[in-house]
């Protein structure tokens, strides 16, 4: 995928395979490419639009061809939406393999592609991208939990059910509306909030690893006034910020944003609140930087009673910080 970019756009179109990838090489990175078959003649164009935080891929190509793109430290991790137009697109990650077509839609992981195949004579594909962390932000409000793995995300989605409809739908409107700097790309408000609704549909929608949870998680859509406290946590993690604070940023009283924690996310605002700063924790005594001490970590992360903090933090994650320390020297993959 595109490297990192606010803004990124490519606008090229050639008559040789060769020319293809030299092309795309500067774009994609290590990019390594061949045809199926040999073809004198190789027409293609591809169109290439980024604009924070979603890209827009179209690409013709007259004949099928299949490709590899080695990531580097600077390539975006996206959630991608393939919507074929005319012919094919298949991705396989590891043993896994899906195909889609004019009828179906392909979801996965761009990084988690080990393998891509474009199908069929004369193929015209769209393919939406939205940064991962959007999704991953997605999964943390969804199940309160970060994933540290992989969520195994890859679909071909029938755009005639009620899911695929509903997600087909969506992608369409952002894409016609990015298409040529379209109006989407002129409204940071609008795409953050439809890019938003999109990861939201994907992850209750599309099957992967934590789907199971679902079940056991409440239906309902999260209010506004909960969202935007959560949002508002995120964004001031890092400071004092109370319960009072976050209720008068958000708009509403205090006894409104109880209820509408207690009621959608089975717990107190307070609670949340910790629980984030447990994770961002965690997340520190992970990391192999030992320049970081346990207690600077639990002061910068607001837990001025360094006990307490051990006693809240074992109970949520079923060792000690010390413990936790350690296990980046000899890492066990147990996380989620």
């Amino acid at each position: 995928m595109p490297e990192n970019s606010k803004r990124f756009s490519l606008n090229s179109k050639g008559s040789s395979f060769d020319g293809m990838v030299e092309a795309l090489t500067g774009a994609f990175g290590s990019f390594n490419a061949e045809p199926v078959d040999r073809y004198s003649d190789f027409r293609w164009s591809i169109d290439i639009a980024t604009c924070e935080p979603a890209a827009l891929i179209t690409g013709y190509h007259e004949h099928p061809f299949q490709f590899q793109v080695n990531a580097t430290e600077n390539t975006t991790e996206y959630l991608s939406i393939v919507c074929p137009r005319r012919g094919g697109m298949g991705v396989q990650r590891g043993s896994s393999m899906a195909d889609a077509g004019p009828k179906s839609m392909l979801i996965y992981n761009s990084l988690e592609a080990d393998f891509v195949k474009l199908q069929g004579q004369s193929s015209l594909i769209d393919e939406l991208l939205v940064d991962w962390r959007i999704v991953q932000k997605t999964i943390a409000e969804t199940f309160d939990r970060a994933p540290k793995r992989s969520l195994e995300l890859l679909a071909q989605l029938d755009v005639s059910t009620p899911a695929g409809q509903a997600i087909a739908n969506l992608a369409e409107f952002m894409i016609v509306s990015m298409r040529n700097n379209g109006p989407l790309t002129q409204c940071p408000l609008a795409m953050a909030r439809v890019t938003q609704a999109l990861a939201d549909l994907v992850v209750r929608l599309v099957p992967h690893r934590l789907t199971f949870l679902l079940e056991k998680k409440p239906s309902a859509i999260v209010p506004w006034h909960v969202r935007r406290a959560i949002d508002f946590m995120y964004a001031n993690i890092h400071l004092p910020i109370t319960i009072p604070t976050i209720a008068e940023a958000v708009g509403v009283s205090v006894r409104t944003l109880e209820i509408g924690f207690r009621a959608f996310k089975e717990t107190t605002p307070n609670a949340y609140l910790q629980l984030l700063r447990l994770r961002a924790a965690r997340e520190d005594l992970l990391k192999a930087d030992y320049n970081q001490t346990i207690k600077t970590i639990c002061l910068k992360w607001g837990f001025v009673h360094f006990g307490r903090f051990s006693a809240v933090y074992k109970a949520n994650y079923g060792e000690s910080p010390s413990e936790t320390r350690k296990r980046t020297l000899h890492p066990s993959g147990g996380d989620l």
